[in-house]
């Protein structure tokens, strides 16, 4: 398999974590749309919104997917990705789009324990397990339609990594 894999996932997922260890574990080239985006326009997740609102951040999001899809490589994607119908369809049809599962507490737990507000901002202004679990209701249908495989994003890294390297039933020295 050479066609790209996309991580997918509600922010605190653990997409950008679990998506290097593989992309390292399958010698592919790891990238992340939110850490391009910062490069290529110098304004975080947080700038981009501030300046052009989710809109403005969701279509330089697609282009962004878009341009860093490539063979061999792992993207960890934002978690609103799955929002655009566009995008959801592109992930399916150029690669392999995991999906990493988790609850809100997990997911709240995680962006409690590593917070990084300008890069990703409150969605809703409420307090953070509770934007979480909107988010999911939100999403949830999104994330499943869109996903090739469903993982259990709330274990370890390493755990996961193995799980998705299980389900892509793909050949590697661990």
């Amino acid at each position: 398999m050479t066609q790209p894999i996309f991580m997918i996932g509600a922010r605190g997922a653990g997409k950008t974590t679990v998506g290097s260890a593989l992309a390292t574990a399958l010698s592919y080239k790891f990238v992340d749309t939110d850490s391009y985006l910062l490069q290529t326009s110098r304004l975080s997740v947080a700038e981009i919104v501030e300046r052009e609102g989710w809109e403005g951040f969701r279509r330089r999001e697609t282009q962004a997917l878009e341009s860093i899809s490539s063979p061999l490589t792992v993207v960890a994607t934002g978690g609103g990705v799955v929002l655009a119908e566009h995008n959801r369809d592109f992930m399916r049809r150029s690669g392999t789009v995991i999906y990493l599962r988790s609850p809100a507490s997990t997911l709240a737990h995680r962006l409690q324990a590593s917070p990084l507000e300008d890069q990703r901002p409150t969605l809703t202004g409420k307090p953070i397990t509770e934007e979480m679990q909107e988010v999911l209701n939100e999403r949830e249908a999104l994330y499943q339609a869109a996903a090739h495989i469903v993982v259990d994003g709330a274990q370890d890294p390493a755990l996961v990594v193995d799980a998705i390297l299980d389900a892509l039933a793909l050949p590697v020295a661990r």
